[in-house]
């Protein structure tokens, strides 16, 4: 397993990222426990979850962060993993931003009681509020960082221009600002905007730039474009569910697959870890968040942990 420093932090984290968003709700307890075991067995320490993930599940609440608070108490991994969560996400099936003060210090603490923890270690806003100042919210979460809350604070879905806005106001500061963003991005090219979700933020090319100049670090979800590469070499365009097809099927992607196929064959390897390690191989620290359903699909991504792709392999995907 390789590992990244997250620039500015001592945190130094497995180059995959576990995703939880269906503990708890998609996925049963006994499960989600196997994967997570399984995950810190092979070397991973890095886990992401939310305080909004299973909130979709009528009558509950944060039902992803309360499974990975019981698995630390109960396995005591505490110590072995690294926590990231992410909260201030607008109330589901609304848009109104809730980046306020209260809005980010509500969800923190409730996500500190459901996870057991005293403190966060990688602390996100989920969303962004362009309306809201920068100094505003970065007071905030340093004030939360001077209580002992959160070590190092992230961003999600953030955009370059609000992200370097926020970088500069630090520096003038004396400021602790954003450590990472967590963004779409992966292998794929798609046929649209992000879903029909304006506040998700996907990677473009005047982002990349961004990202290599500064060496702020980009987590990635949407990491492997819902299986879409390793759903078509394994079943053909016919097994493909409908969106995903409809958002990532095109010429492009198909050169993309062959390409990634023949690399695949030459490294002795499987599509999904190259596709992996497109983004865990670029020249700033990026950390795909893996959403394994079963241990087959963990075993599969865990593939990619020990590859690194030159700068050749990674023009060769890009552009043949």
């Amino acid at each position: 397993m390789r590992y990244r420093n997250i620039q500015g932090t001592d945190l130094n984290v497995s180059c995959l990222c576990l995703g939880t968003a269906d503990m708890g709700s998609n996925l049963k307890e006994e499960e989600s426990f196997r994967l997570l075991d399984a995950f810190v067995d092979r070397g991973g320490n890095f886990i992401d979850t939310a305080h909004v993930y299973g909130d979709w599940v009528p009558g509950t609440k944060s039902l992803s962060e309360k499974l990975i608070g019981k698995w630390l108490k109960q396995g005591g991994k505490a110590k072995d993993v690294i926590v990231a969560t992410k909260g201030a996400h607008p109330e589901l099936g609304k848009r109104e931003p809730r980046l306020s003060r209260e809005d980010i210090v509500k969800d923190l603490d409730e996500s500190l009681e459901f996870l057991g923890l005293e403190r966060i270690d990688l602390y996100y806003l989920h969303r962004d509020d362009p309306s809201r100042p920068v100094s505003e919210i970065l007071e905030t979460l340093n004030e939360q960082v001077k209580k002992g809350k959160i070590r190092y604070f992230a961003c999600s879905n953030w955009r370059v221009n609000r992200l370097d806005e926020a970088v500069k106001y630090a520096e003038e500061h004396g400021l602790q600002s954003f450590k990472a963003n967590q963004i779409l991005w992966n292998y794929a090219v798609s046929n649209h905007s992000p879903r029909s979700d304006s506040t998700i933020v996907a990677m473009d090319s005047e982002s990349r730039e961004y990202y290599k100049k500064t060496g702020i670090a980009v987590v990635a979800f949407t990491s492997q474009a819902r299986g879409f590469f390793a759903k078509l070499e394994k079943e053909g365009p016919d097994g493909l569910k409908s969106w995903v097809r409809n958002t990532y099927y095109n010429e492009e992607n198909l050169k993309r697959f062959e390409r990634a196929k023949e690399l695949a064959g030459e490294l002795s390897t499987s599509i999904s870890a190259i596709v992996l390690a497109y983004l865990t191989s670029q020249p700033f620290t990026t950390i795909p968040i893996v959403g394994c359903q079963n241990l087959n699909q963990l075993d599969d991504s865990m593939r990619a942990s020990d590859l690194e792709l030159t700068p050749e392999m990674l023009q060769f995907l890009e552009n043949g």
